[in-house]
């Protein structure tokens, strides 16, 4: 079996790499740069908006993960719409075309709990369960989560017409080592992390929002293995990835306050992005059709993620 890793050097892509390889897959890694902190197997450079590029690295290749995006978190995906829409786009056209072309088997989208609609997710005060049949009727937060939509649509259009199968994924902020932490594309995990690392004993970290805003999180190793779990399954619709365990992102800031060992106070900044209010994973049907739920507990994959920010924090300071 061959398989193809697109978005390699990034976060997910980039640990799902080497996941599949110690699982025995011959695994090739592409990626517009690699990832700065993190080795992949049989690493190309590649540009997926441009056609010729994709089918260079889907030649002779069985299964596709299909992870390479313009992303980030919510500063960036909000700063960020007309190149996220228009690059996320041309990868995903070019990368399902190329991979018909070729005679590939399969194909996994990494697509977004963006997908949800607004509406449902507007009270901070209780916890949302979103289950995959509410991503319609559609209304999206955000461009990003639109483009998410429609590529959902566009890679099931491409199974029905072309008979390639599809597997796609909905992503709940996952979260581990090896991932941004402060490019300005870093989600809440990683800069919650960057900001305790770099305060002083007694300094107050910034909080964006009021801190009420609910969020699940999923540790990468849960993560990687759900998504072999899916790619070797037969289901072909939308499925969530995540937790179904809500927080606070005040509470997800307390717990890395804690593991830094540091006494710190918070600031609100409400003037600044924070997305919807309240989004939660619902994993009864991934439970069900894939027996997966996730094994890593916030308390242990915040330490783990801290303590790698934290050596990243010191050795950028070093550098200056």
């Amino acid at each position: 079996m061959k398989v193809l890793v697109c978005g390699a050097g990034g976060f997910i892509g980039g640990h799902l790499a080497n996941f599949l390889k110690k699982k025995g897959l011959d695994v090739v890694s592409c990626d517009i740069k690699p990832n700065p902190w993190q080795q992949v197997p049989n690493f190309i450079r590649a540009d997926l908006r441009d056609i010729r590029q994709c089918r260079r690295v889907v030649c002779g290749v069985d299964w596709v993960f299909q992870l390479a995006a313009d992303m980030g978190g919510i500063g960036y995906i909000t700063k960020v719409k007309a190149n996220v829409m228009y690059n996320n786009v041309l990868i995903n056209a070019n990368m399902l075309k190329a991979s018909v072309e070729a005679g590939v088997e399969r194909i996994f989208l990494a697509s977004s709990a963006c997908v949800y609609p607004e509406f449902l997710q507007d009270d901070s005060s209780k916890t949302v369960y979103l289950k995959e049949e509410d991503a319609f009727p559609a209304y999206p937060d955000t461009p990003y989560g639109w483009e998410k939509l429609f590529s959902e649509l566009m890679y099931k259009a491409f199974e029905e017409d072309y008979g390639i199968e599809v597997r796609i994924a909905r992503f709940h902020n996952i979260y581990g080592p090896y991932c941004d932490w402060g490019s300005g594309r870093e989600k809440a995990p990683a800069a919650l992390c960057r900001k305790v690392a770099m305060a002083r004993d007694g300094d107050a970290i910034e909080i964006w929002g009021d801190g009420k805003q609910r969020r699940s999180f999923l540790y990468i190793s849960d993560c990687v293995e759900a998504i072999y779990r899916l790619m070797c399954s037969d289901y072909n619709l939308p499925l969530n990835i995540g937790s179904d365990r809500d927080i606070t992102i005040d509470e997800l800031a307390d717990i890395i306050i804690r593991i830094s060992g540091k006494r710190l106070k918070k600031k609100y900044r409400p003037d600044m992005p924070v997305g919807v209010k309240s989004r939660n994973a619902d994993l009864t049907l991934i439970r069900k059709v894939l027996g997966w739920e996730p094994k890593v507990p916030y308390e242990e994959g915040l330490r783990r993620l801290y303590k790698w920010v934290e050596v990243q924090v010191r050795k950028h300071l070093h550098s200056a």
